[in-house]
């Protein structure tokens, strides 16, 4: 942490979060609120398994924190569908940033947020945690796919080498380092299980974790038995003791239904359910659609409808009441 503000102003932090923020005061304030989150969301991690539902939008991401869950995810596969496009690296950074900072005000929670193949090389890597972070991010995850990337849970994926994999993370490590005093989590995502096999997904993530990988994220795995055993290799693995552990919860993919619970047993910290919300939100649209194409009337769906008070209630506003931005629903973590 820095001490003292004026030594934080020598840092590039301080020039690129005064081009977003303006005052002096605003950019202390605003750094040491983003340094207490990452803060708090590593001890919460390491003392609970902790959920983490996919927030897409803003409005979502106050359901989330609405409904008591400690955090949220902001995932590529459900950013790009949201957009009317599939999980093939399409939306660009910017486009993430944006769906981040939205999420990040509205709810007001700590975020672990996709970044697919980080953008580009290196040098993108780099700005891509500067620019995940300095919008609301407490961490983001990176994977060995060549690009253009597919769905964890697809088959044919290719991946890069383990070595330039490493290279990445070493610079995530190192930007983390500048913008975050490295308190900003960068979890390796591995795709090797699919491709390679499971002991290639664990020497792959000991790689990762010798890169500097605070966080692994086995993807693609098949079984109960295959998240136990990567637990126990990975456990105590590295100079600090062990990383902290990512499962994904994805519906009607190569992982079967393991609860929260099951989890937090294996030796997980955090849980991902990437893409629930938009998948019952557009089914729930879809349904909407047919029957008032049908009946020409929204009328008999008014029971399944978030009544104007509700969608007031979760917004804060109350009409004829100033309302100030952002307003967010959990005020501080």
């Amino acid at each position: 942490l820095v001490e003292d503000f004026f030594f934080f102003k020598q840092k590039t932090a301080y020039e690129m979060l005064r081009s977003l923020v303006g005052s002096e005061m605003c950019i202390r304030d605003r750094y040491m609120g983003m340094l207490k989150r990452c803060q708090a969301f590593r001890k919460l991690l390491l003392s609970e398994c902790v959920s983490l539902p996919g927030a897409f939008n803003g409005l979502v991401g106050r359901a989330v924190a609405d409904t008591g869950f400690k955090g949220c995810y902001i995932s590529g596969a459900a950013v790009s569908a949201s957009a009317g496009v599939p999980d093939v690296g399409l939306v660009t950074l910017d486009g993430f940033c944006r769906i981040i900072k939205e999420v990040s005000l509205s709810s007001g929670l700590p975020i672990i947020a996709d970044a697919d193949t980080g953008f580009g090389e290196g040098e993108m890597c780099s700005k891509t945690v500067w620019e995940y972070y300095n919008n609301g991010a407490c961490g983001l995850h990176l994977e060995d796919q060549v690009f253009p990337k597919r769905c964890g849970h697809l088959d044919g994926k290719q991946l890069i080498s383990t070595e330039d994999m490493m290279k990445k993370i070493e610079i995530c490590v190192q930007a983390s380092k500048d913008c975050s005093d490295g308190e900003f989590i960068i979890c390796a995502r591995t795709d090797a299980r699919g491709v390679l096999g499971l002991d290639e997904t664990i020497q792959r993530s000991k790689k990762y974790i010798d890169a500097g990988a605070d966080m692994i994220f086995p993807e693609g795995l098949a079984s109960k038995q295959e998240f136990q055993i990567v637990a126990q290799a990975l456990k105590g693995y590295g100079t600090k003791g062990g990383p902290l552990l990512l499962a994904n919860m994805t519906e009607f993919g190569k992982t079967p239904y393991i609860t929260l619970d099951e989890f937090s047993k294996m030796g997980y910290n955090c849980v991902i359910f990437p893409v629930s919300t938009l998948r019952i939100a557009m089914k729930a649209v879809t349904d909407f659609l047919v029957d008032l194409k049908e009946k020409g009337t929204a009328e008999p769906q008014l029971e399944n409808m978030q009544t104007r008070k509700e969608l007031y209630s979760m917004i804060k506003y109350t009409p004829g009441q100033e309302w100030y931005f952002p307003n967010s629903s959990k005020k501080d973590y």
